[in-house]
């Protein structure tokens, strides 16, 4: 199976990583530091499950210098989907398939206006992942999960080959029966968590030990179910209380979302893709999301990362 994995950050290096440790051939679309990295000294990972370093690495800036292949899996992060959106194309063959593992209930659907919806399955990584240095992925946790499915829940054939790499390279790859419910159940944890964490500036464990702030948070995530659930998504009665109930018993009290590391490097935010998306899509199903449109406002003066520096 050839894969290109089109964002080299922490989500797609570690995944095309263990892809190559599992006899997949695998190329990237990387740039900058990162990519320059790659190409002098390979791709390395470093994680409490075993390290492994992959040279030399197939890896370009330009889309177009890469073999099509017979899966992409889009790892960028949210405010550079459409630009990878664009491109995709340049990749594509008969019978492609299109995985896209961004944060957030969207992406499936904007790759599918690119590509055909028919190509495109949704995914959700669930691992602590960071580009420690260029050309390094770091991995803390023992958690090694990627899971993805077919919008219509079937176990295709691409499916059922995915799911054996991902399995030939160690990771813990689970096919799912409805990734639009599990993309939503992420999504309850995540955008209420990212607004949380950069406008306490604070991890998890704190703002959890606040009464005030952790009803702040529980009030997000039963925003975020009331959206899904007003767009069909089907999701359990216990949504929410699932959510906290990992957040106070289960998660890492020292976990920092990945939006609260741009905040406080200056860097672009994902603002518009994770707390931005609730409020649009409130808008559509027509239900109310104060919290969301407070922290979308209050955060949008770092958007672009120049207040941040």
């Amino acid at each position: 199976m050839r894969v290109v994995i089109w964002g080299a950050g922490g989500v797609g290096g570690y995944l095309g990583a263990r892809l190559a440790q599992g006899g997949a051939q695998v190329a990237f679309v990387a740039r900058g530091a990162h990519l320059a990295a790659m190409r002098s000294h390979g791709l390395r990972i470093e994680s409490p499950l075993g390290d492994a370093r992959i040279a030399p690495v197939e890896a370009s800036d330009d889309p177009a210098d890469l073999a099509p292949a017979d899966v992409i899996a889009v790892t960028v992060k949210g405010r550079d989907l459409a630009e990878a959106a664009g491109r995709l194309a340049l990749l594509l063959k008969p019978g492609t398939a299109v995985i896209s593992f961004l944060n957030g209930v969207e992406s499936v659907g904007i790759l599918g206006d690119a590509v055909g919806a028919a190509r495109v399955m949704g995914g959700i990584c669930y691992m602590p992942l960071v580009v420690s240095a260029p050309g390094v992925i770091g991995h803390t946790g023992r958690v090694n999960r990627y899971v993805f499915g077919e919008v219509g829940g079937q176990r295709s054939a691409r499916a059922l080959a995915f799911e054996a790499a991902c399995r030939a390279g160690g990771l813990d790859a689970v096919l799912s029966e409805d990734i639009e419910r599990d993309l939503w159940l992420k999504f309850i944890m995540l955008a209420p968590f990212s607004a949380m964490t950069c406008l306490t500036r604070a991890p998890l464990g704190v703002f959890l030990a606040d009464a005030a702030a952790r009803a702040q948070y529980e009030a997000g995530m039963v925003e975020v179910a009331a959206v899904g659930r007003a767009l069909g998504a089907r999701l359990p009665d216990d949504a929410v209380a699932r959510n906290m109930a990992f957040a106070l018993n289960r998660a890492d009290p020292a976990t920092r979302s990945s939006m609260l590391e741009d905040l406080e490097r200056g860097r672009p935010l994902e603002l518009d893709s994770l707390v931005g998306s609730v409020v649009r899509l409130a808008a559509r199903a027509g239900v109310d999301v104060p919290f969301h449109r407070m922290a979308h406002a209050v955060l949008g003066v770092h958007r672009d990362g120049h207040q941040s520096r």
